[in-house]
């Protein structure tokens, strides 16, 4: 059974830091474009970040770029989303999966983050 389990949210500062995790089981993911995604309340998931299989090139929503860094560890089967200078507007719910649909695992519960001014 394949299952995404996303962990590291919490409650910070404006201007703080946090790194999330996203480990996946039942499914190596190693030849798969993953991606961070977000919803916050009241709005629809939009696009985070996301890397290729081999960890060397990544891409960026244009309201966290220069501030978020994704990275994966294809050994341990789990992304990672390093979020510095976090702003009130980046509270949401972080998910993870696979940057395009047909590839896409059923969705883990999320990690939430909430940015306090």
């Amino acid at each position: 059974q394949v299952q995404l389990a996303e962990s590291g949210g919490g409650l910070v500062q404006a201007g703080g830091s946090l790194r999330l995790s996203c480990a996946a089981s039942g499914r190596t993911f190693s030849s798969y474009v993953m991606a961070w995604f977000r919803r916050a309340p009241g709005k629809a998931r939009e696009f985070v970040a996301d890397i290729d299989w081999s960890g060397s090139s990544a891409s960026y929503a244009d309201s966290v770029k220069g501030r978020f860094t994704i990275s994966r560890d294809n050994a341990k089967n789990t992304v990672y989303l390093q979020m510095d200078s976090l702003k009130p507007e980046d509270t949401a719910l972080y998910l993870c999966n696979a940057k395009t649909a047909d590839y896409r695992m059923p969705w883990g519960q999320g990690t939430q983050v909430t940015v306090s001014s």
